[in-house]
């Protein structure tokens, strides 16, 4: 797959995407850069070659163990297409206790994690400077991941830039890059209710339900909700017709009990945001102990 060259941009004058071009030039320094596989880091990876050229980006992307292994092919398959050099980081959260046990604040010891084995590998390899794809509407919600990040030191240039999720599917639609319409994904561990402790066997199950909904109903997004004996199933609403065949809803249930489920229920609120409620104080004082350390 070819991706536009830098002169597309004269089809963007004055565009944000014309802006985080300038924000890799100005700093003008090779990058690190966390490239998930989601078109948010992807586009920063894309930009930051384009803006530095090849051999001035390190793409990184994390194997913690809790990532689906899809999400891993596809960051792979999309530094190819981008032509950047691109390396695996291997490390388990689960050997994390302050991440397994699965509290508020598991996101924040995730990146926090992250964070100081990116910054380890940019030493080693002298990069001053380390990007992730956050974005604009990320800040919808709580995210003590990102604290956790910028407090490390890594910078979101399309949070500084202003660019949306929907400025950032255009720019990569134009710019031909395959994951432009991916559906967003997250590590299998957000699955898990909070409170409940994270393990191996939960985060491999959940992922194969995933895999078979995929696969038998044609769903594009799917999250499979862990609930010990329940699996709850949520899509988008426009995709919950999908999911009501009866042949298919046969072969859905009997597969997803194999795996050792007691119950499976699809929630017909479809998939988007609950309410998860935001961190308390006690909670955001936690963080800012384990920032200041």
């Amino acid at each position: 797959m070819s991706i536009n060259p830098i002169k597309s941009l004269e089809d963007l004058n004055q565009s944000k995407y014309h802006l985080l071009i300038n924000w890799f030039k100005s700093r003008n320094c090779k990058v690190l850069v966390a490239l998930s596989g989601g078109v948010d880091s992807t586009l920063v990876t894309l930009a930051a070659r384009q803006a530095l050229g090849k051999d001035n980006v390190l793409a990184i992307t994390a194997n913690y163990q809790t990532l689906a292994n899809e999400e891993l092919e596809t960051a792979k398959k999309v530094a190819e297409e981008i032509d950047v050099i691109h390396l695996l980081l291997e490390y388990n959260e689960l050997d994390n206790p302050d991440f397994t046990k699965n509290d508020n604040l598991r996101c924040f010891h995730c990146r926090n994690e992250l964070a100081i084995n990116l910054l380890k590998i940019a030493e080693e390899k002298s990069i001053a400077l380390i990007v992730d794809g956050t974005n604009v509407d990320d800040l919808d919600d709580d995210r003590p991941g990102l604290v956790a990040l910028h407090s490390r030191g890594i910078k979101s240039p399309l949070l500084e830039i202003g660019l949306n999720k929907n400025e950032v599917r255009h720019f990569a639609k134009i710019n031909n890059l395959s994951v432009h319409d991916k559906p967003s994904n997250s590590c299998l561990a957000s699955r898990v209710p909070h409170g409940t402790e994270i393990n191996s066997v939960k985060l491999r199950r959940i992922e194969r339900c995933e895999t078979i909904i995929k696969k038998i109903s044609d769903v594009r997004q799917v999250r499979v909700r862990d609930h010990d004996t329940i699996a709850r199933i949520e899509v988008e609403k426009s995709e919950i017709a999908k999911l009501c065949n009866l042949d298919q809803i046969d072969k859905i249930v009997y597969e997803i009990k194999e795996l050792g489920y007691k119950y499976v229920t699809i929630d017909l609120e479809g998939y988007g945001k609950k309410d998860i409620g935001k961190l308390n104080e006690n909670e955001i004082i936690t963080i800012d102990k384990y920032v200041k350390k």
